[in-house]
């Protein structure tokens, strides 16, 4: 007897897509906010936070594909987009940290990104959750993928806030670097996660 696969419910696409566009507007803003500040005071950190943004920003375009092309194809190239940003993130806040620790570069002082990272230990939990029920009732590895990228920068932020903070209002220049070093493994565990569940032997297949 011939399984016939059910159709993506329109009002869970279309409540995944304002998520989407919610996402891409507000990380759009954070990315800008964020590298701006964390160039300016020397950052790895913020800086590094800020490119993860820009990582969110990527995989939310992906997932948007994945919500307008419902297919398998889809669903693997989506989640090795979302790897692979993953990857190349965890390389360069690596390579930034350990310069600015043997350099003993001391960034500067950053209120305004104390108050970016608040803002966003806050708001990327809720659109954490929101997405992840979504992506469970569309049954999506893809979207599940994404929603744990944006719960990824959650993390990050607060790990972020800590190094920031220490060094603003302490002067402790290293907590800076160190932070940036404890977000590595992370993303790096995430992108290569990311970039195994896409093999094409059938098992990044719609869930």
């Amino acid at each position: 007897m011939t399984t016939i696969a059910k159709a993506p419910d329109a009002a869970l696409v279309r409540r995944g897509l304002r998520l989407n566009y919610l996402s891409l507007g507000y990380n759009a803003l954070e990315a800008v906010a964020s590298i701006a500040a964390g160039v300016v005071a020397g950052s790895v950190s913020l800086t590094g936070f800020g490119i993860d943004s820009v990582v969110e920003v990527s995989a939310s375009l992906a997932a948007q594909w994945r919500l307008r092309s419902p297919t398998e194809l889809a669903e693997r190239y989506t989640r090795q987009i979302v790897g692979v940003c993953f990857l190349a993130l965890a390389a360069w806040v690596l390579y930034e940290a350990i310069e600015t620790l043997v350099r003993q570069r001391p960034p500067e002082r950053s209120v305004v990104g104390i108050i970016i990272l608040a803002l966003s230990v806050v708001v990327m939990p809720v659109l954490a959750r929101a997405k992840r029920r979504v992506a469970r009732s569309l049954r999506s590895g893809a979207l599940e993928a994404e929603a744990k990228q944006t719960s990824l920068c959650a993390y990050l932020s607060a790990i972020a806030l800590v190094g920031v903070a220490l060094n603003t209002l302490l002067g402790w220049w290293w907590a800076d670097p160190l932070a940036a070093l404890a977000m590595t493994p992370i993303i790096a565990k995430e992108g290569i996660e990311g970039v195994a569940s896409a093999r094409p032997d059938g098992s990044a297949a719609t869930r």
